[in-house]
């Protein structure tokens, strides 16, 4: 079975994950951060909002169970891609709504999907998701993978 690479930032990255996973044909999802500046940053460092990173989440998929383009229906459906550097609470450029790319495909997928997301009126505000190549990800440290599952939690609580 030949997996693909997705890698989305769409505020707290437990919610994210946990959505993610639940998608038939994800065979992982792994949080993390990227986009910043900091070598290996540590989840603290990321929170002091000065290494640039987004909490994001990995995810590997089997494009013959599930597409990149119903992966972006999933991102679109599950945060505020209104709110900059936001998510409910949350406030920092770690929280930004962001897609990083991996290939041509996903970045014309994902610029196509952006546009139709501002076209159909579901959102009052303007969209301010950035759609940047993927740099360089960095695995969150051990307690952050699988958090609301370790819980027993589906979702996090606002």
């Amino acid at each position: 079975m030949a997996t693909d690479k997705a890698t989305f930032g769409a505020g707290c990255f437990w919610g994210v994950e946990a959505t993610f996973r639940a998608i038939k044909g994800v065979t992982s999802a792994i949080v993390g951060y990227a986009g910043g500046t900091t070598e290996n940053p540590t989840y603290e460092e990321v929170c002091t909002d000065r290494t640039g990173h987004a909490e994001v989440v990995q995810v590997e998929f089997d494009p013959e169970q599930v597409s990149y383009r119903e992966l972006l229906n999933v991102f679109w459906a599950n945060h505020d891609p209104t709110t900059l550097n936001r998510q409910g609470p949350d406030v920092g450029t770690q929280y930004r709504s962001v897609v990083f790319y991996h290939s041509p495909e996903q970045k014309s997928a994902a610029e196509e999907s952006k546009a139709e997301m501002e076209k159909n009126g579901r959102f009052r505000r303007p969209i301010v998701t950035q759609i940047e190549p993927a740099p360089r990800f960095y695995p969150a440290e051990d307690y952050h993978q699988r958090y609301l599952e370790k819980r027993g939690m589906t979702h996090c609580a606002i």
